[in-house]
């Protein structure tokens, strides 16, 4: 049975089981990760084991501090400037930089690659949790792989209780998306998967930045390890079929061509649509909002026993990307 941990009590019990090699779901700002301690390779494997998580995807370490940092990441002269004016810009905060990793970081967190993704959370408890374990934790999104992210411990029960140690209880998280992640070592930047920290605004802070476009068919798993968290096809999906749509006369006609079938939607606010189960988005001229509700709307149209999920689609940029990415890869699966 998974530990439901809340408060100062629990971070302290928290912390002893990362220190002990067990597993600890948290909330971050993002989404609720699943963490062990990066530098123990034992514990690292329990988070494949506990997400049924393929070795060729890599983790997220997530570091409290730069001297905390400097434990997982080897950075040199040539990419200081840049990693020093990103994380003033952006840390604490969603931004997960691509870094030459130090040999004590285990190949499973990098899928064997070079490079180590890193990040410093601003949730309150996931800083408290690090800091007090005294590790660097190795931490992907904590529900099972390729599902929707987890932005409750409710959720995070739904996928993974009594296949974790605990669960340390944060609250719905403010930002609902996986955190940006950029590759800084290369000229120019490349951002493999967008989030709340956006393109113009690392581009305002560092320079040019190009969007990964991934080579080859989409539709097969991968041969190699991949180049960066976040960028396989199977992520995101929900249980029922996800269907995109571009307005609200196209999503009813989803909804009644599908009458044999129990249909859920997300629905903006303003749209006047019928659905057998229905969940209020929000505003799509508040994408924050969206973003937020996104992964908790597409997990309760599950529960209720949805066959397929009616979703619009925003327009814009900015965190519109980071939403469009997440939803776009769902469907695929569908």
């Amino acid at each position: 049975m998974t530990e439901r941990l809340q408060g100062s009590s629990g971070v302290v019990r928290a912390a002893e089981l990362l220190r002990g090699g067990g597993t600890v779901a948290f909330a971050t700002e993002t989404v609720y990760g699943l963490g062990a301690n990066t530098l123990d390779a034992v514990a690292v494997e329990k988070i494949f084991v506990a997400k049924e998580r393929p070795h060729w995807d890599p983790l997220i370490v997530h570091v409290c501090d730069a001297a905390m940092l400097e434990q997982v990441a080897e950075i040199g002269a040539e990419i200081a400037v840049r990693v020093e004016a990103l994380a003033a810009a952006f840390w604490p905060g969603p931004l997960t930089m691509l870094l030459p990793r130090r040999s004590v970081v285990p190949d499973a967190v990098t899928a064997g690659r070079p490079l180590v993704g890193v990040r410093v959370p601003r949730h309150r408890l996931a800083l408290e949790l690090i800091r007090t374990a005294g590790v660097p934790v190795a931490a992907p999104s904590a529900n099972r792989f390729g599902r929707v992210s987890p932005t409750t411990a409710a959720h995070v029960l739904q996928d993974l209780d009594g296949r974790i140690d605990a669960v340390l209880d944060g609250g719905a998280t403010e930002v609902g998306l996986e955190s940006t992640v950029l590759d800084v070592s290369t000229s120019p930047m490349v951002m493999y998967r967008p989030g709340a920290v956006t393109l113009e605004e690392i581009a305002s802070v560092a320079g040019e930045v190009r969007v990964y476009l991934p080579v080859g068919d989409e539709n097969v798993e991968p041969q190699e390890s991949l180049p960066s968290p976040g960028v396989g096809i199977r992520h995101y999906a929900p249980r029922a079929r996800l269907v995109l749509v571009q307005d609200a006369a196209e999503m009813q006609r989803v909804i009644t061509e599908r009458a044999g079938e129990r249909v859920g939607a997300m629905v903006p606010e303003g749209w006047n649509v019928r659905a057998a189960q229905s969940f209020a988005w929000g505003s799509m001229d508040a994408p924050e909002v969206l973003a937020r509700r996104l992964f908790a709307g597409l997990r309760e149209l599950d529960a209720a026993g949805v066959d397929v999920i009616v979703c619009a689609l925003p327009e814009g940029d900015g965190i519109v990307r980071a939403i469009l990415d997440r939803l776009e890869k769902a469907a695929r699966q569908s």
